[in-house]
This record gives C-alpha cells, structure tokens and sequence, in this order.
C-alpha cells in the first residue's frame, strides 16, 4: 500500500509539472518577445526574463552584424548551443523564431555573403527547434520594391534562401514595406514555399492602411508570424491606433492561429524600463488572446 501510494504521488508530480507546458502549446495563440528589443540579444538571460514576464517564447537574434560578413552568433560554438537549448527548455521558454535584425542595416540585395548568413540562421534554428526566420528588408533601401533593378535581385535572392528553408522544413519570414496586394504579388514573384510574410502592425499603421482590411485580404496562409506591436508610445493596452480585441476576431474569422510576438510599443516616457513595457505587453496579449 505504501508503495501504491508514493507510486501515484510520483505520476500526480510528474503530471503537475507537464500540465503547463501542454496548455501552452495547445492554445491557438501564443505570445513571445524579441530578445534584442528587451535588450537581451544572444544572452542566456533571455529565457528566465521571459519566464518572469510569463511570456511562451521569446525570438532570438542571429547577433550583431554591422558592416561584417557574419553575425556576431555565439550559437556557432556547441557547448553555448547546448546551454542555450538547455536553459530554455528547462523553464519551458520556447524560441519559435530566429531573426537576422542586422539586416535592417545591411543590403540583403548587395551582401555578397547572402547565402552564408541565412544558412547560418537555418543551423541556429536546428539548435533552438525553431521553424521559422526573420528577415527584414529594410536595409535594401527605402524604394528596393519599386525600383526594378534592385527589386529583381531581391526576388531572385528570396527565391534562393526560401528554397533553402523548404528543404530543410522551415520558412523564412520577410519584413517589407507592402500591403496586402503588394506582398500577395510579391510572394507570387518569388514563388517558393519556403518565403512567406512575417506581418508586423506598425507597417500597415504608418501607412494609414485598415489593419484588419489587410489582415483579410492577405489571407492565413501567407502569414508565418505576427510582430504585434506599433512605434513607440503606449504600451499596447492603451494604443488608440489598434483595437486588438478586433484583430482577434479577424484573425479567428481568418482560421489563423500561431505567435503573437512583441516587438516595440513601449512607453515613450520609460523606453528603457523591459519588464514594465514587456511584462503590460505580454500580459495585455494573453488576456486578450488566451483567455
């Protein structure tokens, strides 16, 4: 009887400790934070910050890049990787994305060493379990997608990196500064299964765009993950530019699940204060969207 009972202690254990973790991955939306916004790029703090903001996940940069051929990734060394992976799964921090934000700086166009640098965010993905990649295309210049020339090369490069992504089982999720009908056109040009749109609010917002117009005529299956934050200002609970109850309702109506992840939207009089902008960010999210 004694036995029986540590027995049953034993698995009641086990499963109050799992039991978080799987409602987690079984909500259809789930809220992260980019790690080099909260100012905690590639370092093994990311994860227990994210734990005590009561995040699911935070997105991981590839590290600086500057004017360099490389990133800065510290992930290149296996006994960082291990400790990375390890921390994180141990609070139960997931990394669902891996972003390459030095190339809002650099020309993903002009950058001889393209090839490398997403080949090395695909590795970094192996070593996280993430699907999914970051690619901003800011550093093209500001008109990359009507300039002929440059928007050529920049759809001949899409299609190669995607085709790299798709043959190992992931996606790469680009950045751009085009609307729904624009990114939808875009998408058909490179034509790879392995590019789709990682969406961000604040694009469509500076533009004036309906934010939940473009949502729907994008459509599900061409967004791999949200940025969902604006500029600066207010915190998202308070940010008159996006009704985020409605965005819920479009994106249920839209059959779209997955990450929810927090870029900006920070209290323009505490910019610097992480766990005030972040902790209200994130927990504005789950009330609205795991509730």
């Amino acid at each position: 009887m004694k036995a029986l009972k540590v027995y049953i202690f034993l698995v009641a254990s086990f499963i109050g400790l799992c039991l978080p973790n799987t409602i987690a991955s079984q909500q259809r939306y789930r809220v992260a934070a980019c790690d080099w916004m909260m100012l905690k790029r590639q370092k093994i703090g990311e994860f227990g910050l994210m734990k005590q903001l009561k995040g699911d996940g935070v997105e991981m940069d590839m590290g600086g890049l500057g004017k360099r051929d490389s990133f800065e990734n510290k992930l290149r060394d296996p006994v960082v990787a291990k400790m990375f992976r390890r921390t994180a799964d141990s609070l139960g921090i997931a990394v669902p994305a891996v972003a390459m934000s030095g190339l809002y700086g650099q020309n993903f166009s002009t950058h001889r060493n393209y090839r490398y640098l997403v080949e090395d965010c695909l590795n970094t993905m192996d070593v996280m379990g993430s699907k999914v990649a970051f690619l901003p295309l800011g550093g093209c210049g500001s008109d990359w997608a009507t300039n002929t020339k440059v928007r050529t090369e920049v759809v001949k490069r899409l299609k190669v990196v995607g085709d790299m992504a798709a043959a190992r089982g992931k996606v790469i999720g680009i950045d751009t500064p085009l609307g729904a009908s624009g990114n939808i056109k875009l998408l058909n040009e490179i034509n790879s299964k392995g590019i789709k749109i990682f969406y961000k609010f604040q694009t469509i917002i500076d533009n004036h765009w309906d934010l939940y117009r473009d949502l729907k005529q994008l459509g599900k299956d061409r967004i791999c993950m949200i940025h969902c934050s604006n500029v600066d200002g207010y915190v998202l609970s308070q940010d008159p530019a996006i009704d985020m109850h409605k965005v819920k309702d479009t994106l249920g109506k839209m059959g779209w699940s997955g990450w929810l992840i927090v870029e900006r939207s920070r209290d323009k009089n505490e910019v610097h204060n992480v766990k005030k902008n972040y902790g209200a960010n994130i927990a504005y999210l789950k009330q609205v969207f795991q509730k």
